[in-house]
């Protein structure tokens, strides 16, 4: 697996110059800088940062977001078609790109294209803007000499992303704002509302109905250390949650969870599989070879389970066996994935049938979440409705009851 290595080293003409690279090891990082005549002095592997969420590994980092990507693709793509040459194209963006951090990389970019890189290897040195499918992607086109083409399929590989990662965050959203103002409203109302209750039924003396002593006690509760041991728990376990996510046991055993889910298992399995055939299936048709293509798509998963899965598949392929055969024996991906791939390899159509099963499962998601909302909605109100309303009732109850001693 690839990973990023820092390094410094004196060029031909004395000058000491740093960066960063992409490479299985340090003896390939030590051969490409030699290759461009520069001596290494230092060469290390950049520290990784552990991070939270499967749904993250498509951000482009250091504040530049997907959006910023698309755009300045579309319009280098544009450039290059029009003829203009690649370093003048990206100085002209480089000056023209509203965010500071991508028009400073764009700039540095310039200035190694000028100096003798590849525009791939120059991407390369800035892994937080450019992901590896970007400049592998990128790397194919210059050889194929139809660099423009594959920019534009970049763009919409990325918008296409973005939109999957859009439906998946309003399906998550959608209830956990909902239940979230439910317990607060509920909250409130046993905090602040009941008491006041709970103190003029004390005035009046008698026996209390059983609704309303058990929401008075559970109201004391909440009102007491009761409520606060209730916030210390809660925050606990989601730092206890975070820091399980950061161990790599950890990250596999939540992301097994994640998967297994009743409902949201379901969503997530589907949006796994869109990603990974639109992934490969955009690598595979810009030129990329299957093993870079496997090893990249497992590393942009965001789920441990698949990313385990991919690297499995790509062990398999590489000793000469097809993608359809260890992607059946993984039982990760549903049957009818693996056959649609398998007709693809055989009619060497393979990039196609791909796309064919991202765009099904992109409506698949699609269908997900409109069913998962239109369920939803109904179960929070009844939620919400049914425990205010219990309240409500078991308020009044021993009003009711006065009133009725004095009828």
């Amino acid at each position: 697996m690839a990973n990023v290595f820092e390094w410094s080293g004196k060029t031909s003409r004395g000058t000491i110059e740093t960066g960063e690279i992409t490479a299985g090891s340090k003896e390939e990082v030590i051969a490409q800088l030699r290759r461009k005549n520069i001596t290494p002095t230092i060469v290390k592997q950049k520290e990784k940062k552990g991070g939270l969420g499967s749904l993250s590994a498509l951000s482009f980092g250091s504040g530049v977001n997907d959006k910023d990507i698309v755009i300045f693709t579309r319009q280098f793509a544009t450039m290059i078609d029009a003829g203009l040459p690649l370093v003048q194209a990206l100085e002209i963006l480089s000056t023209q790109v509203e965010n500071k951090f991508l028009a400073k990389t764009l700039f540095a970019i310039k200035t190694d294209v000028e100096s003798g890189s590849t525009y791939a290897d120059a991407l390369r040195k800035h892994p937080k803007v450019f992901t590896d499918l970007y400049a592998n992607m990128v790397a194919a086109g210059e050889s194929g000499g139809i660099l423009d083409t594959i920019l534009n399929r970049l763009a919409s590989y990325i918008e296409k992303a973005m939109k999957l990662k859009k439906k998946v965050k309003g399906a998550l959203t959608y209830p956990i704002v909902v239940s979230s103002i439910a317990v607060l409203v509920i909250a409130i109302i046993m905090i602040f509302v009941v008491p006041t209750f709970s103190k003029m039924f004390a005035t009046l003396g008698g026996t209390l109905p059983l609704p309303t002593l058990l929401i008075i006690k559970f109201s004391n509760f909440l009102a007491g250390i009761g409520g606060l041991l209730t916030l210390v728990t809660i925050v606990g376990l989601i730092v206890a949650f975070g820091q399980i996510r950061k161990t790599k046991g950890g990250r596999l055993a939540t992301d097994k969870i994640f998967l297994r889910l009743p409902i949201f298992g379901l969503l997530l399995r589907k949006v796994s599989v869109a990603k990974f055939t639109r992934t490969l299936g955009t690598l595979v048709s810009s030129g990329v070879p299957i093993l870079d293509g496997l090893e990249i798509t497992a590393k942009t998963a965001g789920n441990t389970v698949i990313e385990n899965a991919v690297m499995d598949v790509r062990s398999a392929v590489s000793e000469g066996k097809t993608l359809a055969e260890p992607l059946m024996k993984s039982k990760v991906f549903p049957p009818m994935v693996t056959h649609m791939i398998a007709v693809g390899e055989s009619t060497g159509a393979l990039d196609a049938m791909l796309s064919k099963i991202a765009d099904f499962y992109d409506d698949e998601v699609d269908n997900t979440v409109a069913n998962l909302t239109a369920m939803m909605e109904p179960m929070l109100m009844v939620f919400l409705g049914g425990t205010v309303g219990f309240i409500v009732v078991a308020m009044y109850l021993p009003i009711f009851k006065l009133i009725t001693l004095i009828k």
